[in-house]
């Protein structure tokens, strides 16, 4: 079994410049990614670090580049939340793809209450990242207050719903899809189905994706009844129970617009308990497009479609323009993905 060297057994820099034949300080550039070295010698200098195996101690690289290659993904969701959900499994897998086609380590962060914020407050500000990627915020979090404390480069997932007057704040970068006009389409869709008693299970409404796509449907049907909106959580359970009271509220609705796919899931179930034939009787939609659960319900949900995966590459890919020199200013302020129906049998 062949032993781990130890730390003095390591190549150093100083047996990189000399197999390579050049200086340390050029040995050094080309390991901390610098300027000003031909491709030649920098040619040299890799097939010399692969030669003699040469790992780059990360904690010296730091001081020189004062870069850790380490983007800290904050959730503002409990573990249970998280993991239940493939909303954040899909998010998570865009910014991973991204951050390691760049070599930079991705670092989770979740928080559930005070004692998690304040937790994160010091990691964020014990210079351990580049920066932050924050999404699923509620619209009391503390965190963006923590972040902006800290001094973080950041990039927002969603758009931002600041309290404060704080302008620095309101200005921050953000991914977003276009969660308004794609309810508006949802239920539109509905109407041109026929449908004439439609209801919404809206989502967490501390969240602003969930006020925009009530916004969305009111929108398309301005004179609906408070009777026929029900505030949901983004669950799978907080769909029932807002299928539940819908129908004890409007026994004769024909047709639900979920704001995500698990709501509408819950929706189907209770639909089922009750004898309600989907789509004869209601025809249901939900929002996402989460082939996980919009291609296993029954029958496979009618839904609107956000590129998830995009989103974390993008929120990713910006905040690596801004640690790579390029800095946020050279992006858009916010980019905002467009929507599609996607229709199935639900609807």
């Amino acid at each position: 079994m062949t032993e781990e060297p130890s730390a003095a057994q390591r190549p150093t820099l100083e047996a990189v410049a000399a197999r390579a034949g050049v200086s340390r300080a050029t040995v050094s550039r080309v390991v901390n990614g610098g300027p000003g070295v031909r491709e030649e010698l920098a040619d040299k200098v890799r097939h010399a670090v692969d030669e003699l195996g040469y790992v780059p101690n990360h904690a010296a690289r730091s001081l020189v580049t004062r870069r850790h290659d380490a983007i800290a993904v904050v959730i503002a969701e409990s573990e249970t939340r998280v993991f239940a959900d493939p909303f954040f499994a899909l998010q998570l897998r865009g910014i991973s793809r991204e951050l390691t086609a760049h070599d930079v380590q991705l670092v989770l962060l979740l928080t559930e209450g005070r004692d998690d914020h304040e937790r994160v407050g010091r990691y964020l500000s014990g210079g351990h990242v580049d920066g932050a990627l924050v999404f699923s915020l509620h619209l009391d979090d503390p965190l963006p207050g923590i972040i902006r404390r800290a001094g973080l480069p950041t990039v927002f997932g969603g758009r931002p719903g600041w309290q404060d007057a704080d302008a620095g704040e309101r200005s921050a970068p953000y991914v977003d899809c276009d969660n308004r006009g794609g309810a508006r389409e949802a239920v539109r869709h509905l109407v041109g189905l026929g449908r004439r008693r439609i209801a919404h299970i809206t989502g967490a409404l501390d969240q602003t994706s969930a006020v925009d796509r009530l916004d969305g449907f009111r929108d398309a049907l301005a004179d609906a009844g408070p009777h026929l909106i029900e505030e949901g959580d983004f669950t799978f359970a907080g769909g029932e129970r807002a299928m539940r009271r819908l129908l004890d509220a409007e026994p004769e609705l024909d047709a639900v617009f979920a704001a995500n796919d698990l709501s509408a899931s819950g929706a189907l179930r209770v639909l089922r308990e009750r004898g309600r034939s989907v789509p004869d009787d209601v025809a249901v939609v939900g929002f996402d497009d989460m082939l996980l659960v919009a291609e296993q319900t029954e029958p496979p949900l009618t839904t609107v479609r956000q590129d998830i995966e995009e989103m974390g590459r993008l929120m990713a890919r910006m905040l690596l323009r801004d640690r790579n020199g390029e800095g946020l200013a050279a992006c858009p302020s916010s980019v905002v993905l467009p929507t599609a129906l996607v229709r199935r049998a639900s609807a």
